[in-house]
């Protein structure tokens, strides 16, 4: 029984990784590059000035 119980349990866990990896909902925010970051200020401030 235990070992049955283990390999469902490992079994739901790597299900339940795929199913939040799938669905893309996430709460980190996505990566901007330092490059990006200073190109996207440069913009802004641009903007501003106009």
């Amino acid at each position: 029984m235990n070992r049955r119980k283990k390999i469902n349990q490992i079994l739901k866990q790597k299900a339940k990784k795929a199913n939040d990896k799938k669905s893309g909902n996430t709460s980190k925010p996505r990566y901007i590059s330092k490059a990006e970051r200073a190109k996207m200020a440069q913009e802004e401030a641009v903007a501003t000035e106009s």
